[in-house]
């Protein structure tokens, strides 16, 4: 999460201190109309910076995931990016709009233009025979990109519906590329804010194109075929093994992937939830079912099905210097972990001394028997507290259960609420923050 705060506060300033070289919060002479002139110019660099490192982002560029901790937190980046845009794209077509409506109403006057100064060059000169049509392609492309980044944040919205329109967006970022480079201030082409907006809007066009070609992950994908379909009825969870065809470079625990079993729901992403061994080949993933989608997977699917499978993705790898580990699965959380094991079951971890919470509200006899196994296999120590039977975990009771908690790092995968109250609690007895490992594992 610190490595997304730095780089989303650090695009924001380095946006805002760009502009400022450029312009001034304080025109001279100062008034209505030449302060109306430079906010519409800064909300509309900040708007237009966000979007452009959003759809970058939506590429799911590979060069970029380490950097910034895994491909959920990239897209965790990309959400905030987008309610940035959004947010600051309100506030530009307020101050560009609402000064219309004004004038229009006869509550402002707007100034005379005034004459003189030098002549304008043949490209500016071009640019400004474009602005009428700059200005009507981004007031409506705005009205539609804000329908949908809005109905992107609808978690009530289907998946299926949000990844098609989210697509969308794409296509309108490329309209609004044009009105930013109509529309920006000319002489800010020529200076560093210029230059930067230059660079990332041919960025984001670049990406744009990508998404809109469906070429996102097209180098990393490999088709699997169902092998095994076990469902544990209690927990309403499916297992599902697949045989990887030849080019499935494998994936290290706590990876995921982006499976593919229905071309008109497209892609969902899934941990992987056993150890790679290229003679075998297989994954396994497991799938909760908690919409109409995943619902339905257990009842469709057969043996021998094809599946697309891009990947894999996430730095939810168990890496540290610690000697000690503690890990936390919650629900469908306890996946990366279950790889861990069975990869620990082959070649033991020699580093760390590791513990597993596996809080649960749902029990299934047969699951937790394995459940168990690997944890024998791999040499965890295994703590399952079934909500209705132990009662629920919280920091107090994981610190009782290790004592030499502060010697940990934490690794937790499961429900946002507990990851964020475990956190809190440990970091106010003392965790290093650094210490507290969470996949976000929310793509929208």
């Amino acid at each position: 999460m610190a490595l997304i705060k730095i780089a989303f506060c650090a695009l924001l300033a380095g946006l805002t201190v760009l502009w400022l070289l450029a312009d001034t919060f304080v025109p001279q002479p100062f008034g209505y109309f030449p302060l109306r002139h430079v906010l519409v110019q800064y909300t509309g660099v900040i708007a237009m910076g966000a979007m452009s490192v959003a759809v970058v982002l939506a590429a799911r560029p590979k060069a970029i995931e380490p950097a910034l901790g895994g491909l959920d937190k990239m897209y965790r980046l990309h959400k905030w990016l987008g309610i940035t845009a959004l947010a600051f794209g309100v506030v530009h077509w307020l101050w560009a709009k609402g000064t219309k409506w004004a004038v229009g109403w006869g509550w402002l006057t707007r100034p005379a233009r005034r004459g003189g100064g030098q002549s304008p060059g043949a490209l500016e000169q071009l640019f400004r025979g474009q602005r009428d049509l700059a200005e009507f392609l981004g007031e409506w492309t705005f009205y539609a990109a804000a329908v949908l980044i809005v109905l992107a944040l609808v978690r009530r919205f289907p998946y299926r519906l949000f990844a098609k329109t989210h697509t969308i967006l794409a296509a309108l970022y490329l309209v609004l590329v044009f009105h930013t480079v109509i529309l920006l201030e000319f002489r800010y082409w020529l200076q560093p804010v210029g230059i930067v907006m230059a660079l990332m809007a041919a960025a984001g066009t670049v990406a744009a194109v990508r998404v809109l070609s469906r070429q996102v992950g097209a180098h990393r994908k490999v088709t699997g075929h169902i092998e095994s379909l076990t469902y544990y009825p209690e927990l309403r969870v499916l297992e599902t093994t697949l045989v990887m065809e030849p080019g499935w470079p494998g994936q290290q625990p706590g990876q995921f992937a982006f499976l593919t079993s229905d071309r008109n729901e497209g892609a969902h992403p899934y941990t992987i939830a056993s150890a790679w061994d290229p003679r075998e080949r297989r994954i396994t993933v497991f799938t909760k079912a908690l919409g109409d989608h995943t619902s339905r997977l257990s009842e469709r699917l057969k043996a021998g099905d094809a599946v697309t499978v891009e990947g894999p993705y996430g730095c939810f790898t168990f890496t540290d210097r610690c000697k000690r580990q503690i890990w936390v699965g919650g629900g469908i959380g306890i996946t990366p972990f279950i790889a861990r094991m069975k990869h620990l079951a082959r070649a033991r971890d020699q580093q760390h001394a590791i513990d597993l919470f596996h809080p649960t509200a749902d029990f299934s006899p047969s699951a937790i028997d394995n459940l168990q196994a690997d944890a024998q296999a791999a040499h965890v120590r295994l703590h399952l507290l079934v909500d209705a039977r132990d009662g629920r975990l919280n920091g107090e009771r994981l610190r009782n259960t290790v004592p030499d908690w502060r010697e940990a790092s934490i690794w937790f995968c499961g429900p946002a609420a507990l990851g964020k109250a475990l956190r809190r609690d440990l970091a106010a007895h003392g965790m290093d923050p650094g210490n507290f490992h969470q996949e976000l594992f929310q793509m929208r």
